[in-house]
């Protein structure tokens, strides 16, 4: 008897302290928990943005296509490099060639050509020339093959086609030839140059 009430004593002592006894288990296996588990992966810091190139193409093409799979436009160079602190792709020995809404193809060469990432601003610098193939407007009129030459043109495709010079040029329109100082160039159905400087025309004779 005195056995047992003592066993009752100790299981009476041992249940006052149980709660206790668990609340520090549960407070070592959450230790336990932390200690094992991996820390969350933080954050990289955003990269500061340098003047260096973040990527090269060499000896490359590239095609773009519309909806209905036609090609709207190639480029092409020897080497390519992209530059995010500007937004710029400067293209070595580049060759472009695009075709617009109606049909018209248009391209350019030059030593070195550089694009905005939106490709609707190129700089052709050394031996520039830009090409407009002969085609028909609208209203079915034939519009003649049209050159630009010079060794600094300036193409904008947005949101009207102009291109511009500050250096001396050369626009051949079929058989006619000008010279001029500056150039400004208004694309589309407009179709007007402003010379600017030493300007002269040679124009072909008339059938």
């Amino acid at each position: 008897m005195k056995l047992l009430k003592r066993m009752q004593d100790l299981l009476s002592r041992l249940s006052i302290y149980l709660p206790v006894m668990l609340m520090g288990l549960l407070a070592l296996a959450s230790y336990w928990l932390l200690r094992v588990t991996p820390r969350p992966l933080e954050p990289e810091p955003e990269r500061p943005v340098t003047e260096h190139p973040d990527f090269y193409m060499r000896g490359f093409a590239i095609k773009g296509f519309d909806e209905n799979g036609r090609i709207k436009s190639e480029m092409r160079g020897t080497e390519g490099r992209h530059y995010p602190h500007n937004e710029t792709l400067v293209i070595d020995n580049a060759r472009i060639r695009s075709v617009s809404d109606k049909g018209l193809v248009s391209s350019a060469t030059a030593l070195q050509i550089t694009s905005n990432d939106e490709q609707n601003d190129f700089l052709l610098e050394g031996d520039a020339v830009v090409v407009r193939r002969a085609g028909r407007g609208p209203d079915g009129r034939l519009i003649p093959r049209v050159e630009f030459h010079g060794p600094v043109l300036r193409v904008l495709t947005e949101p009207i086609e102009r291109i511009m010079s500050d250096q001396p040029v050369l626009l051949i329109r079929g058989n006619d030839q000008i010279t001029a100082d500056t150039l400004d160039y208004t694309g589309d159905d407009a179709r007007v140059a402003d010379f600017e400087g030493r300007v002269n025309a040679t124009f072909a004779p008339r059938p």
